[in-house]
Formats: C-alpha cells, sequence, structure tokens
C-alpha cells in the first residue's frame, strides 16, 4: 500500500524489512518474543548444568540482528535514495543448538538441552541484505557480542520477577 500511495503521489518510499532483531528492552516472555531472548530467559531461569526445553531438533538455522545494527541500517536507509523494500539483517546463520551454546557461554552456565514437540518453521530462510550494503551499511554486533549485551538485561527482569 505504501508503495501504490507513493506512486500514485510521487513521494518516495523506502522501506526496511527487519530480520529477528533483538536485544536488552525487548519482549522476554509472553510468547510473542524471539527466540535469542526467549532462550536467553530459559537458561536465567535453570541451574548451571540444569535442563531447557527447545522446540523440534535444534538445527532450524536463523540469523538475528542486534538493535544496534538494526537502527544503524534504517539511519542510513532513511538518508539515501534508495526505494521501495530494503532488507536489514545479520549474515551469521546459526542453529538453535548453537544459539542456544552462544546464550550459555555468555551465562557461565553448562545447559542440556531437551528437544520436544513443537512448531519450528522452515528449516532455514535466504535473506539477501545487497541493497543496504550499497550504503555502507554492515552488522557490527557478531550473536556472541549482541547476547553478551541482551543475556544480563534478560537476567536481571528474570531475577526482579523471582523477587516478587
Amino acid at each position: 500500500m505504501a508503495m501504490a500511495f507513493g506512486r500514485r503521489f510521487g513521494i518516495p518510499i523506502r522501506i526496511a524489512r527487519f530480520q529477528n532483531c533483538y536485544g536488552p528492552e525487548g519482549t522476554w516472555r509472553g510468547g510473542r518474543e524471539k527466540a535469542p531472548a526467549a532462550l536467553s530467559r530459559k537458561v536465567a531461569e535453570v541451574e548451571d548444568g540444569g535442563t531447557i526445553e527447545v522446540w523440534g531438533d535444534g538445527s532450524a538455522m536463523r540469523a538475528y540482528t542486534y538493535i544496534d545494527d538494526m537502527v544503524d541500517g534504517i539511519r542510513l536507509l532513511m538518508q539515501s535514495d534508495l526505494e521501495n523494500g530494503v532488507n536489514i539483517g545479520h549474515q551469521e546463520y546459526v542453529s538453535v543448538d548453537q544459539l542456544v551454546n552462544t546464550i550459555a557461554e555468555v551465562a557461565g552456565k553448562k545447559i542440556q538441552i531437551k528437544h520436544i514437540e513443537g512448531p519450528v518453521g522452515v528449516k532455514a530462510r535466504n535473506f539477501q541484505i545487497d541493497r543496504v550494503s550499497t550504503l555502507g551499511w554492515k552488522s557490527k554486533f557478531t550473536l556472541k557480542k549482541g547476547i553478551a549485551e541482551t543475556y544480563p538485561w534478560v537476567k536481571a527482569q528474570v531475577e526482579a520477577i523471582r523477587k516478587k
């Protein structure tokens, strides 16, 4: 609709499409959170050496983009002449099990994974960032660096609820 409106009234339209954005102060419980927040919550809730449940066999591949990278991409897009849809996302693909292991490493915990039945979506997605890259955008946050910023915040939320 935005693109049709832009064509009709001669307004440049820029649409940012995001790839699995995560970071502190995002949704971290309730069923609508992204995997990095949900799994950070599970790791924060379990004792060292404990077990968390993960839907599927843990092999589904995804890439996650830290919020600061997303904001930088949006800013560059809005200051550019690029029109129409532009993908903004980090290109470091990891399995669900690798994501859990990264979170556990940041948390300083040994975590066991119990795979259970549940929705997992497609096995992998292809997400091209060629257009935003022409603006000089490049993700600055590796998954581990983004989780190192996100996990402590999620852990603090879990601890605050435990104190109530």
